[in-house]
């Protein structure tokens, strides 16, 4: 759509999800729309742009991005509204991209991790713990090609998307990426996060992680890694945070097929994901493993399937499939 005064582009994805579990007091399977988003960017002229989309998953509907952005040049834009916080790789790959199902690998009916409940993946401690989550406030960002460094710096309320900010502080997030090749990048973040202490009232946590990324999503291998560790705020002793510890590593292979209009590519995937939520408890965690693979039909629109294998240091192993559909538009 385009007018005197801006250029509006619409675009969408469907996801739709089939998971099951065995966990016996769970239903056995569900068919679920994990996310219907349509989004409008718009763009005014060189220095203003920006987005709204909203997200409608399950019985749920809500603004998932919504943000004005001023571009002054390659070395500095601002983004002003709810947008992911610039912190961790495995977060800021878009929901079209990623290279596994669910971030989290989440199981029903597993509820054991200390503070964040779920499983101790990866994904889930900086969901849970917010340390990635989506949050209103501003990002300010920029790059240096020749130095082939960019940066992220950002001010959130704190408590999450679409809700007011409850105790008057902030929480700030930091991202610098280096390209140590073409097609190899590495990057480090840092978090600090304002939460309500019960005792203390205003508190803060902080949380460190370095990822590294090396291929694309065209074709060939593709590595996704990383290492985050910091306060499970969530999970207090003696009125102090736990430590949490978390490594993950996503590893695929894309084969071009060139048959059109069924399929384009396809791409087996493997991760690796352990978690513990107390550092002093060393047996209080657990590994996630998730075999996988994905029929890329045409461009981002795809089938993919994961088994997703929880296997706790104390307790029984429980696993589920799920296999996703994506309609992006």
């Amino acid at each position: 759509v385009h007018t005197q005064a801006m250029e509006i582009t619409l675009t969408g994805r469907l996801h739709t999800q089939l998971n099951t579990t065995s966990v016996a007091t769970e239903p056995g399977d569900e068919v679920l729309i994990r996310r219907a988003r349509f989004s409008a960017a718009v763009r005014i002229n060189d220095f203003v742009s920006g987005l709204v989309e909203p997200e409608f998953a399950g019985s749920k509907a809500q603004l998932k991005v919504a943000y004005l952005r001023l571009a002054f040049g390659p070395a500095l834009n601002a983004t002003i509204g709810q947008y992911k916080r610039p912190f961790d790789l495995f977060t800021l790959t878009s929901s079209t991209d990623i290279l596994v199902i669910e971030r989290t690998g989440d199981l029903r009916g597993v509820d054991t991790c200390t503070g964040v409940g779920g499983i101790c993946s990866f994904n889930r401690f900086l969901e849970q713990l917010q340390y990635s989550a989506t949050d209103i406030g501003i990002i300010l960002d920029g790059h240096d090609r020749a130095a082939r460094v960019s940066y992220a710096v950002a001010v959130m309320n704190g408590p999450g998307p679409n809700l007011a900010d409850e105790n008057g502080t902030k929480s700030y997030t930091g991202r610098v990426t280096v390209a140590a090749t073409h097609n190899v990048h590495v990057g480090g973040n840092v978090a600090v996060h304002d939460y309500i202490h019960p005792v203390r009232g205003n508190a803060y946590a902080s949380a460190f992680e370095g990822d590294v990324e090396i291929g694309d999503f065209h074709r060939g291998f593709h590595l996704q890694a990383g290492a985050v560790g910091g306060d499970n705020w969530r999970a207090l002793v003696a009125g102090e945070p736990r430590r949490f510890l978390a490594l993950q590593a996503i590893a695929t292979y894309k084969v071009a097929l060139h048959r059109p209009p069924y399929a384009e590519a396809i791409e087996p995937v493997a991760r690796v994901s352990w978690g513990n939520p107390d550092t002093a408890t060393p047996r209080d965690g657990g590994v996630l493993l998730t075999p996988g693979l994905t029929w890329y039909i045409a461009g981002r629109n795809k089938l993919g399937a994961n088994v997703d294998v929880w296997h706790p240091q104390q307790g029984a192993t429980e696993w589920g499939l799920k296999v996703q559909s994506y309609l992006f538009f």
